[in-house]
């Protein structure tokens, strides 16, 4: 048998597993979008057609790509320096940056309502230093489910960079700066270009569980932010319109693949060798 075949037959398993479980539900949800008696894409006219939806939806995109912008800036800078300390610090640094994914989402989530709300503890300091003689209103807004998703997501960024920034070569920085490149300079040209795969692999990664995120715009957001995930949960578990339902999922794997696309261009761009 040729090493192709092999390659194909243990594969055969885990691909079938795959579109099992996961393509035929997709499938399926789509297939209930199409099968209205008005037309098969009167659900998607409906959905953009409601100033409402729209704005949930730009809602949503906004929080996720701020959250990714966000997450990508200090990500990259600790996982730098986590790169280049020591092994034994490293290691340290290493599991200080795994730590909080062992305590579920909905934990997480919930210690910002103790953080931000009217009597919690960043307001008790404000008003314990003086600076407002008033508790400032930070929940249930759109800046206190991005602080929470940066929480929640910068880990799986860090971990994603970490391996990518060991893997640069010390030599290739060291020779750039020897030639003249200040390190403004060494950064753009070197180590920016060698670390784009890494980037978007955590780019992908924290926008994707930003805007399908469930937990934490209901706790932190509630109502008066809705989000695509709250906002799909409504309409199947409380209302029970289960093709409008069906409709913001198949929107909300649309919006993904296209981000995942784009991002993907973009990687080709940068660095066409990584592309």
């Amino acid at each position: 048998m040729s090493p192709r075949f092999i390659a194909w037959a243990l594969t055969l398993p885990a691909t079938l597993l795959v579109a099992l479980f996961l393509g035929l539900p997709v499938l399926a949800t789509f297939q209930t979008t199409f099968g209205e008696p008005a037309g098969p894409f009167s659900t998607y006219e409906a959905f953009f057609s409601s100033a409402f939806r729209r704005t949930v939806l730009w809602r949503t995109m906004e929080v996720a790509l701020a959250t990714t912008a966000i997450s990508l800036v200090v990500g990259f800078l600790t996982a730098w320096v986590v790169a280049k300390s020591p092994g034994r610090l490293r290691s340290i640094l290493i599991v200080a940056a795994v730590f909080p994914l062992l305590t579920g989402v909905v934990v997480r989530s919930f210690a910002w309502l103790v953080i931000l709300g009217r009597e919690g503890i960043l307001n008790s300091f404000l008003l314990w230093i003086g600076l407002t003689n008033e508790p400032f209103t930070m929940l249930y807004t759109e800046g206190a489910v991005i602080v929470a998703m940066v929480y929640l997501f910068v880990p799986l960024m860090i971990l994603t960079l970490v391996g990518v920034l060991e893997g640069i070569p010390v030599d290739l920085t060291d020779a750039a700066a020897s030639l003249g490149a200040s390190p403004w300079g060494v950064f753009r040209q070197v180590v920016l270009p060698l670390a784009v795969p890494g980037l978007i692999v955590g780019a992908v990664l924290v926008f994707t569980l930003s805007f399908t995120s469930y937990a934490t715009p209901q706790l932190l957001g509630g109502e008066r932010q809705m989000m695509m995930g709250t906002f799909l949960y409504q309409r199947a578990m409380v209302v029970f319109d289960w093709v409008g339902a069906s409709t913001i999922a198949a929107v909300m794997v649309i919006v993904t693949l296209a981000t995942v696309i784009a991002m993907n261009w973009l990687a080709r761009r940068l660095n066409p060798v990584a592309g």
